[in-house]
């Protein structure tokens, strides 16, 4: 499968990136230094942090032109960078739609079902999945320390959701270093009952295997130990 990876340096970018070479899979990398790529493939140097969208959209083009699917592995490495989710997802829809790639996946967060946004404004008060610990004490503190990543999480699954692209957003908690293990537990629309983890090599592994479940798209899915 012909894939181009998004932000392929940053902590899940990178196990996608060695997962998916490992596999056989033709990679392009997006990234801001192709000096720090793990694996010798294809690279497209590109700034998701920069504001001008129509730029980025146009950079991007050639990462994408012929891909199967389009991995998103975009975050904030820092509260400076807030807004780069959505803003380099905005890039990404754009050049995708313009080379007519249709499946994307990206990584979203745990707790951005219940986070408000422009095209949400009055989401559910608690996510199916979460016990009374993470509804009453873990997830309401969580949210107010991540408050301004976790706005751009959900105003980037707003700008999913308002897509016709066949698009996936994998929503982990709390990330670790920890090897993959294949074992996770996932739910489509919700998160994990009890799941307060999730090895980035895992997110990983699931980012590559729901482009083979069409049942994942147009939906969130939850992973976790």
């Amino acid at each position: 499968m012909k894939l181009t990876i998004v932000a392929a340096t940053g902590g899940i970018g990178r196990q996608v990136l060695e997962q998916a070479v490992a596999e056989g899979h033709d990679v392009t990398a997006v990234v801001r230094d192709p000096s720090r790529l793990a694996a010798p493939v294809r690279a497209v140097t590109a700034d998701l942090t920069a504001a001008d969208v129509p730029a980025l959209g146009a950079a991007l083009r050639e990462a994408v032109l012929g891909a199967d699917a389009v991995l998103s592995c975009l975050g904030p490495r820092s509260s400076a960078e807030a807004g780069v989710a959505s803003r380099g997802t905005e890039a990404i829809l754009e050049a995708v739609t313009a080379a007519g790639v249709r499946r994307v996946v990206v990584v979203s967060a745990a707790p951005i079902g219940t986070v408000p946004s422009p095209g949400r404004p009055h989401p559910p008060k608690h996510d199916p999945g979460d016990r009374f610990l993470m509804r009453h004490l873990l997830g309401p503190l969580i949210k107010a320390a991540l408050r301004a990543h976790y706005a751009d999480l959900a105003r980037m699954e707003d700008l999913l959701r308002a897509s016709a692209l066949d698009w996936t957003a994998v929503r982990p908690p709390r990330l670790t270093d920890k090897p993959l293990t294949g074992t996770y537990r996932t739910a489509i629309g919700q998160n994990l009952p009890g799941g307060l983890t999730v090895s980035r090599a895992d997110v990983a592994h699931l980012m590559l295997r729901v482009l083979d479940q069409p049942e994942t798209i147009k939906h969130t899915v939850g992973i976790a130990r």
